[in-house]
């Protein structure tokens, strides 16, 4: 099928009385492609390969109604290359090799390159991209390759080292409404013969129930009009029948973003697995964007776990990267499971307050100097001037030695204290080695300790404690 015959039946889809509206609404050049600024605004790299219709063979990669197909449309306009479009879910390595074998006859014959659109290639198996390689090394095909999975694991190495990947991210709320406008005025192709109009509140549903979901959002828009056609006006009402859910008052920039999230972070905070796993459910069923979620779990994994558990930090990463793996709704579990353990484990923000006492240092003395015994040394020069010397090897005196590592004004500092679980072994254990290698050394105990110069006195203490980091809580929500 050539690229004309393509887009001639593509245009007959989109004038069709029975066509989806997301269908009639195409865009048919990347001027007119809503969001995917990172890759189509000017000056981008995708922009410019389109603009100067020379495609090398990428990979798309992004969720469901991201503008994937979309963007192929717009490339096979772009190009004068042969378009070939293939759905990995029908088509098998024979399909594949048909395709090949035409594609080197096209080339030799009349110099006609040909671009494959293979949609959901991760459902091809090893052998089936395999395939393709050949094809894509010599240049017989260029490949355009379409894929919500993340290619990393579901697409052949071989294949992507010869293919620039280019990654789809959800469509923004601001760019679903664009989109709804654009449909509601639109008298051809979208909804604006119908002669209805929409309340914003109706709209603002419609896009957070979309979640980034371009197709999702217009047949939702098309589907509230049809509901709403008698009266003429789409209302909350139409919207929430269109997307078969209640509107839950939220808004991802004002008091009930501010204030769910903190609810969140302080059930984790209090230990109640069932009020954390609830308000984040509240969240995301809301529309909140998962990834922010994700990210103050793993803060709060240091921040008011951290080493009493040093697990939880695995946890929340694996959750936010199980979130880039296996994406929405399914990724609900993976971040569930990781509330809760952040709930249910022991509690400490010694890691945190010694970061804030150091902070409270660095800001009030400034760039105190590096001890000598500290200092690099491996220049000749900086051996002349001392650098190194004195140092004590930790390793050569059994894993600890007794020697001060803080500035001489700070040396009597105590960041952190350890307070529970998992922290509260590794510094016992830490404080034995010391006794021991003290002993060892005929060195009285509270002349040195572990990490510093000794036991640090409360006047040796730096200041900034919990109680004066209060602020810090709450506005974390803020993200």
């Amino acid at each position: 099928m050539s690229a004309v015959d393509l887009f001639d039946n593509a245009l007959e889809e989109r004038f069709s009385d029975y066509a989806p509206l997301a269908a009639r609404m195409r865009p048919a050049t990347v001027d007119e492609v809503v969001g995917q600024r990172h890759i189509l605004g000017p000056g981008r790299a995708l922009r410019k390969l389109i603009e100067a219709g020379d495609m090398s063979s990428i990979v798309l990669w992004g969720p469901a109604g991201t503008g994937k197909t979309t963007l192929a449309n717009v490339i096979a306009r772009a190009t004068d290359a042969h378009f070939e479009p293939m759905s990995a879910v029908a088509s098998g390595v024979a399909d594949v090799r048909k395709v090949i074998e035409a594609a080197r006859g096209r080339l030799g014959e009349h110099g006609e390159r040909t671009l494959l659109f293979l949609d959901e290639i991760h459902r091809f198996n090893k052998a089936q991209q395999d395939a393709l390689l050949p094809a894509v090394e010599n240049g017989w095909i260029t490949l355009v390759g379409a894929t919500t999975e993340n290619p990393s694991f579901e697409v052949n190495s071989p294949l992507m080292s010869r293919s620039r990947l280019f990654r789809l991210e959800p469509l923004s709320e601001d760019d679903l409404l664009t989109l709804m406008h654009r449909a509601l005025e639109d008298r051809e192709r979208g909804l604006g013969g119908m002669e209805i109009s929409a309340d914003p509140d109706a709209l603002g549903h419609i896009a957070t129930g979309a979640g980034g979901d371009a197709r999702a959002a217009l047949n939702a828009l098309e589907a509230a009009a049809l509901i709403a056609v008698a009266g003429g006006r789409i209302d909350v009402t139409a919207a929430e029948e269109a997307l078969q859910r209640r509107a839950l008052p939220y808004d991802k920039a004002g008091d009930w973003h501010y204030d769910v999230i903190s609810a969140f972070i302080k059930s984790m905070r209090g230990s109640d697995p069932n009020a954390a796993v609830y308000w984040m459910a509240r969240m995301l069923d809301a529309g909140e964007d998962a990834r922010f979620i994700a990210r103050r779990m793993v803060i709060f994994a240091s921040e008011d776990v951290g080493n009493a558990d040093p697990t939880a930090l695995q946890v929340a990463v694996a959750a936010h990267h199980a979130l880039e793996f296996v994406g929405l709704p399914e990724a609900k579990l993976n971040l569930g499971q990781a509330a809760a353990y952040l709930a249910l484990a022991p509690k400490s923000n010694a890691s945190a307050v010694a970061v804030w006492r150091a902070d409270d240092d660095v800001r009030a003395r400034g760039p105190l100097a590096v001890p000598a015994h500290l200092r690099d040394a491996h220049a000749q020069a900086s051996r002349a001037t001392g650098s190194g010397r004195g140092y004590r090897y930790p390793h050569d005196h059994g894993g600890w030695v007794a020697q001060d590592y803080l500035p001489e004004e700070l040396r009597r500092r105590r960041y952190f204290e350890a307070i529970r679980g998992r922290e509260r072994v590794l510094a016992d254990a830490l404080e034995d080695m010391a006794r021991a290698a003290g002993a060892g050394e005929g060195e009285r105990e509270e002349d040195r300790g572990p990490g510093s110069a000794g036991p640090q006195d409360k006047e040796g203490t730096a200041s900034a404690g919990p109680q004066e980091r209060s602020g810090r809580d709450d506005a974390n929500g803020h993200d």
